[in-house]
């Protein structure tokens, strides 16, 4: 269910929780790149998989769900839509035959690079208030954050 809300009418101190502020501006971040990728056809998952392919080289389905914190039973329908539209191919692991290989295709990297500058504008929308310095100052601070809460 979802429903716009008044934020003037919401009271000063929900307003001003860091945590709700963070809630807020992560959904209208995933709305934002879910309706961008979205108008290409791609989804937050394709692109993620197709930077892990591109970063780490050729990878087994159960290593790129390691690398990009995607479900491995998602992880099969991504590369499913990703292989219908012929950006990755699978094939047989020549070391273990029971399990494939991901590889990203010419036609992979040419999405990718077009998702790229996608989501580079997209960055660009979202922090769009902000100056260079504190672009850089948030995500450092961001960076920090998750760096301490992803060990607990």
């Amino acid at each position: 269910m979802t429903y716009e809300m008044d934020e003037q009418s919401t009271p000063e101190q929900l307003r001003a929780l860091p945590s709700r502020m963070l809630t807020q501006v992560a959904m209208y971040s995933d709305r934002l790149a879910g309706e961008r990728l979205g108008a290409v056809g791609a989804r937050k998952w394709h692109y993620a998989a197709l930077v892990a392919l591109r970063a780490s080289g050729p990878a087994s389905q159960a290593e790129l769900s390691r690398r990009t914190g995607i479900y491995r039973s998602d992880m099969v329908a991504v590369l499913n839509e990703l292989e219908e539209h012929g950006h990755v191919e699978r094939a047989p692991d020549p070391a273990d035959r029971r399990r494939n290989v991901i590889t990203m295709t010419t036609s992979g990297r040419r999405h990718l690079e077009r998702l790229d500058r996608l989501v580079a504008d997209l960055q660009d929308d979202l922090l769009a208030p902000l100056t260079g310095p504190e672009r850089e100052q948030f995500s450092a601070l961001l960076a920090r954050l998750w760096a301490h809460h992803s060990r607990a």
